[in-house]
């Protein structure tokens, strides 16, 4: 987990949607967002990323996105569905974030772009880098081109959920499903 870090925050971006003609909080997954997302689960377990909280989005793309995942777990976490992680700004992230029990070590939003991403690079961008190499540049850099869907970004933290702000998160993990699958698709 890191040195000193006692919890982990996992924002996970929804995987690939379609787009039918619908209102977007009902938009399903696209063929490939059902490939990626177990996956991803896949990983979370493999990576020992299992959750102990799941706070995910009520839009059905992050409903089932987490579904696909889970059931790649291999573990079934407690889940929350909460219609705030729907069109939530970074800012709202955090927010919701910090008012979190402060029993989760392991904590999995399931959100939507842009607040995910952006709220993955208000924490890795403003963390202090004490240790030379704390945050590879070059996983950083991967994060602030695109952050595309079905991408995870691991946060190794400090004290409880109520505390986290910018700089007191170290980015840990930044990996998104053409990492583990080979393929050069766009996100």
């Amino acid at each position: 987990m890191g040195e000193g870090a006692d919890r982990r925050l996992v924002l996970l971006r929804h995987a690939k949607s379609a787009w039918p003609d619908m209102p977007d909080h009902d938009r399903p997954l696209a063929r490939r967002g059902q490939r990626d997302a177990p996956v991803m689960g896949s990983w979370l377990r493999t990576a020992g990323l299992v959750p102990d909280l799941v706070v995910c989005s009520t839009a059905r793309r992050a409903r089932e996105t987490w579904q696909l995942a889970q059931a790649a777990l291999g573990a079934v976490p407690p889940a929350r569905f909460d219609e705030w992680v729907y069109q939530a700004s970074a800012a709202q992230l955090l927010e919701l974030i910090r008012g979190e029990p402060a029993t989760s070590v392991t904590l999995l939003v399931v959100g939507h772009d842009p607040g995910v991403p952006e709220l993955a690079l208000t924490l890795a961008e403003t963390t202090p880098d004490d240790r030379a190499g704390a945050v590879p540049d070059e996983m950083l850099d991967r994060m602030r081109a695109k952050f595309p869907t079905a991408a995870i970004a691991v946060f190794a933290c400090t004290g409880s959920w109520d505390l986290l702000s910018p700089g007191t998160a170290r980015l840990a993990s930044f990996i998104r499903p053409r990492d583990l699958t080979g393929r050069a698709a766009p996100g």
